[in-house]
């Protein structure tokens, strides 16, 4: 059974930056790539960024190209997702996903497994 738990969410203020990690246990990490996804209330999941098995290759969103940056230890079994010069409109529940694959996408319907999310709220 793979297991993913975020952390590292919290209050920030604009401008501010936050960490956050995903450890994930239960089957060969580095066989699969891995996503950030985020949903505020009342809007649709988006997808955020994602990496590939190897960390070779990343993708981002628009809204947080430059900004943001995902990267992963497989020795350690985790994906962090490096947050700088956050705005309010990034404020939401982050999620880490585990892909089916190992090339990283932008199709969360295409993310097994999930983990239980990580509140991010940026103020003003």
């Amino acid at each position: 059974q793979v297991q993913l738990v975020e952390s590292g969410g919290g209050l920030v203020q604009a401008g501010g930056s936050l960490r956050l990690s995903c450890a994930a246990s239960g089957r060969t990490f580095s066989n699969y790539a891995m996503g950030w996804f985020r949903q505020a209330p009342g809007k649709e999941r988006e997808f955020v960024a994602a990496i590939n098995w190897s960390g070779g290759s990343t993708h981002y969103a628009d809204s947080v190209k430059g900004r943001f940056a995902i990267s992963r230890d497989n020795a350690k079994n985790t994906v962090y997702l490096q947050m700088n010069s956050l705005k309010p409109e990034d404020t939401a529940v982050y999620y880490c996903a585990q892909a089916q694959m190992a090339i990283p996408t932008v199709n969360g319907n295409l993310y097994r497994y999930w983990g239980q999310g990580t509140q991010v709220t940026v103020s003003s």
